[in-house]
């Protein structure tokens, strides 16, 4: 059968990838531990689930509204009102809720980018931002930064990428894959820069947002100028260790821009499960406890990873203050992708080489896996790489 070109020029999601890699090792008997992942390990908390039974029980089984529940939508907005101080008033009205907010991201690059427009993406980046790009036909400008500003584009950078072709941003903080998180001045520079491009959509992805490990993180909401023209990007994967429940969202005020993409979305599904739905209102609007206790774990394997990381010869790394990921420059061993395959085949634990984010000598640990695994799996990668 016929592959339509538009799906022959995607590539394949490399970190989903190495976890099946890993699963298929495992499947076999070999003893692998996945590091190639962004799932948090633990459980949903027990409230939420509760509420998720509940909706069960009491029939949340039919189609629903395309943009999601009213209710949903309401809590999203008052949730986001509260991370940018009220600096922009979110109502229900600007909410989209989404299959996950990979799904969110997907609509929006496919409303806002036509064939030739160019989006901007500060590189290290997510694996999907640029293939999305591509299935819209849009021309992904990549700006490379470095480990010496905290992988953060700088103004100048910004600036010189900027063309009347130009779009869209996508900024992501905190980063995946990265853990850097822009400060509040960081971010007030590039939006003088952007005062100067009116048209430019800025896409946020703040889905690591409550993931942080000292100064919270800045909304980009928090920016009034940007206010009509901003997209953002959040979801209850992280937060809440619901990645399978795939609900996300955007938020937008340009209401013709939420309406275009929800007709997009009632072509493609419909809505997002009515059952998860329910169970993501009771996260956002419920207690957030169990997103402080989650981060306090994360904050101490980070720790730990960082200090086991350190004494692997080769690796240099920037300690992450956002998300679940240490990020360390592998050159000194050997290429992204050398590396990565030396430590599944002789370490046994799963790894994603940079090149899939666009920096090629770079690898990916996720440390959202017991302390235990961390400090097994260091084990064995400091064994493979110093001898």
């Amino acid at each position: 059968m016929q592959i339509s070109n538009r799906v022959q020029n995607i590539a394949a999601s490399q970190s989903l990838q190495m976890a099946a890699r890993a699963k298929q090792m495992k499947a076999e008997g070999i003893d692998v531990i996945s590091m190639s992942l962004g799932e948090p390990d633990f459980d949903t908390p027990q409230s939420i689930r509760l509420e998720a039974q509940k909706a069960i029980d009491n029939h949340w089984s039919h189609y629903g509204p395309v943009a999601g529940i009213p209710s949903l939508r309401a809590a999203v907005a008052a949730q986001q009102n509260k991370a940018n101080g009220n600096a922009v008033n979110w109502t229900a009205e600007d909410v989209l809720v989404a299959v996950g907010a990979k799904m969110a991201i997907y609509n929006a690059i496919q409303t806002a980018v036509n064939p030739g427009d160019e989006v901007i993406i500060p590189m290290p980046a997510w694996v999907s931002y640029t293939e999305m790009v591509k299935v819209a036909e849009g021309i992904v400008v990549s700006v490379e930064t470095t480990m010496d500003n905290n992988f953060c584009i700088t103004p100048d950078q910004l600036r010189a990428a900027l063309t009347p072709r130009t779009r869209m941003i996508i900024l992501c903080s905190p980063n995946n894959p990265t853990g850097a998180v822009y400060s509040r001045e960081q971010f007030e520079e590039l939006v003088a820069v952007l005062r100067d491009y009116p048209e430019v959509i800025v896409l946020a992805d703040e889905i690591y947002a409550s993931l942080t490990y000292g100064t919270p993180a800045t909304t980009l909401a928090s920016f009034p100028e940007l206010e009509d023209r901003l997209v953002i990007i959040n979801g209850v994967s992280k937060a809440y260790a619901m990645t399978g429940y795939r609900v996300g969202w955007l938020l937008c005020k340009d209401k013709a821009f939420v309406a275009a993409c929800a007709r997009l979305q009632g072509q493609q599904v419909t809505c997002a499960t009515m059952v998860a739905q329910k169970a993501a209102e009771a996260a956002v609007a419920g207690s957030q406890d169990c997103v402080e206790q989650m981060r306090q774990v994360f904050a101490e394997r980070r720790e730990l990873i960082c200090r086991l990381a350190s004494e692997i010869r080769g690796f240099r790394f920037r300690e992450p203050q956002g998300a679940f990921y240490l990020f360390p420059n592998v050159q000194a061993i050997g290429t992204g992708d050398q590396v990565a395959e030396m430590i599944l085949d002789k370490a046994h634990v799963a790894v994603v080489s940079g090149s899939a984010f666009g920096c090629p000598e770079c690898i990916r640990l996720s440390y959202a896996i017991s302390s235990e695994e961390i400090v097994e799996a260091m084990r064995r990668i400091k064994e493979v790489i110093n001898n």
